[in-house]
This record gives C-alpha cells, structure tokens and sequence, in this order.
C-alpha cells in the first residue's frame, strides 16, 4: 500500500511547541503538509506565554524543507483563535487538519481544589478545543473535507485521583465529538479522539525514567496522523503509548424491561445483575440507537 502523505494539504496543531504537539507538526510536515505551530508558550499550569517554543518548531520544519508558521495563541482567545486561522488562511488558503493537543494541568484532590483552578483546567482542554473546532468548521463545510483530531485522556475515560478537572473536561471532550461526528458526515469531516500516554512535561513528575523512556511522544504520534488522514475513521477514541494502539468505547449493556406503570426501586434493586448482564452489550455509534434499544424491548424485543 502506498504511504500516507498530505501534499498540498494544511494543518493546525495547537500546543506544539514540545511534547506530543511538536512531534505531531513534524510528521505532518515530514509527510508533506503546511503546518501553522501554535503554542502559548506558558508554563505547564497555564501562566506566562511566548511564542519562541512555536518558532523553535517552526525552525526545525523550515530545515527539513517543509512550510510552517508560528502561532503564540491562546486556543482560550476569541481573537486569538481568529487570528490563528486567518494566518493560515493567508498562507495557504484553505485548512484541512486540525488537532486540538494544548492542555495543562492544576491537579489536586477535589476536597482542596479550587473552583477557579477547576475553571481553568476546564476551558483549556474542553474550551480550548471547541474554539479552533468552530472557527475551522465551516472552512472545512466549505471545502466538504476536513480531519480534527481531539486529545482526550484516560483520566476522563476512567478516572485519575486529584484529577477531577482535568477528567471532566476530557470526557466533556467526547461528548463534543460524539456530536460533531454526526454533523460532519455529509461533508467529509472526520472527528476522531487520541488518548495519550506519553513521556512529556505533564507527565515527567509522575513515573520514573526508566518508565519514561519506554512513553516517547512519536510513539504516539502515528496513530494521531493516520486520524488525520485520507482514510481515518470517525468517531473512534484511539488509545496509545509505547508503542501500544488500542480502542476505548462506550459500552452500553442490552439491559431489562422491567414495564410500565408502578415501577418500584426495589424491582430496580432486584434485577441489578440482568441490568449489568453484558451478554449482548454494544457500543453505540449515535445517542438514538439507545432510544430504538428502550423502544424494541418495550414491544417485547
């Protein structure tokens, strides 16, 4: 089979300066694609900003040959946001790609975690992400292609102590895909979610460096350029890390009828283990499929 290239392709990475970002633009830009850098050069907690780590990647693009520009954006800014992609309209006139990586993170327990902390960890990643998304959308409507790629993490699919914003905001984020792949079919436009697990300055205080050594960023960065690819699926949550490629989805059981009328919380108590029986369990692609499963059994289905 023939490689995956994006020759005359565009693409937007946000937070890209280092880490899984930087990674994600050069391999995009190896393979052929214009890359608009964007990162706000701020600390891992979301304070300060430059734009010199942006440019740095930049940089590196522009010696291997390829086409870039630096963005110093906060993907938390109307008009930053704005101006992040009529740059790369200028340049290139048009977007194909965009991938949502900026985050940060301000973790602690709930019980000591400050409503204002949570708010910030909150518009970053959920926020963060639906901006670009909106002020690409109806470029990529226009053209009728379009990849976004959302990062999520497994903290939000499963839960991580101390990090209960940063968790809501990632599961916020497949809520947010699990919509806008449904309202992107009929023009091309591919959504799909990366769950990362990688060795990068979110994570380096957290395992030893034998273990780091073993979470490189370009291991998961091919799993992220093959969603924003020609031939990505939609809709799919793409686990990675050294190495490892995985789907997460959404399990919903075939549950029980229990009818209609007085229904009591001790028949709810009773049949719990046919509730939770997984035999016949599915992951739905659209929220109406649960409805059509509640309507079948209901007629006795």
């Amino acid at each position: 089979m023939a490689d995956i290239r994006f020759d005359g392709k565009v693409a937007i990475v946000t937070g890209a300066g280092g880490g899984l970002g930087r990674q994600h633009a050069l391999e995009l830009a190896r393979r052929g694609a214009k890359v608009l850098v964007n990162d706000l050069g701020g600390s891992m907690d979301g304070s300060g900003g430059s734009s010199a780590a942006a440019q740095a990647v930049v940089e590196e693009i522009q010696a291997m040959g390829g086409e870039a520009i630096a963005n110093g954006s906060s993907v938390t800014d109307d008009a930053g946001v704005a101006l992040m992609v009529q740059q790369a309209m200028d340049a290139w006139g048009r977007i194909d790609i965009l991938i949502a990586n900026a985050g940060v993170l301000r973790d602690r327990s709930f019980s000591k975690m400050e409503i204002a902390d949570f708010e910030f960890v909150l518009n970053v990643h959920l926020l963060g992400t639906v901006k670009p998304a909106k002020a690409v959308w109806e470029i990529m409507k226009t053209q009728n292609y379009g990849r976004i790629v959302v990062t999520t993490s497994s903290s939000g699919l499963y839960g991580n102590f101390g990090q209960a914003n940063y968790g809501a905001a990632k599961l916020g984020i497949i809520g947010f895909m699990n919509t806008i792949k449904l309202e992107g079919q009929k023009n091309n436009i591919h959504i799909n979610a990366i769950s990362p697990v990688a060795a990068t300055r979110m994570t380096e205080g957290l395992m030893p460096p034998e273990v780091l050594e073993k979470l490189k960023p370009e291991y998961v960065t091919p799993g992220v350029v093959f969603l924003a690819s020609d031939e990505a699926p939609t809709g799919a949550i793409l686990t990675a890390g050294a190495g490892v490629f995985a789907l997460s989805r959404i399990i919903e059981t075939e549950g029980v009828f229990l009818g209609e009328g007085c229904l009591s919380v001790e028949e709810v108590r009773d049949n719990w283990s046919r509730i939770a029986d997984e035999d016949g369990q599915k992951a739905y692609f659209a929220g109406g499929e649960q409805g059509q499963k509640f309507f079948r059994k209901m007629a006795g289905g």
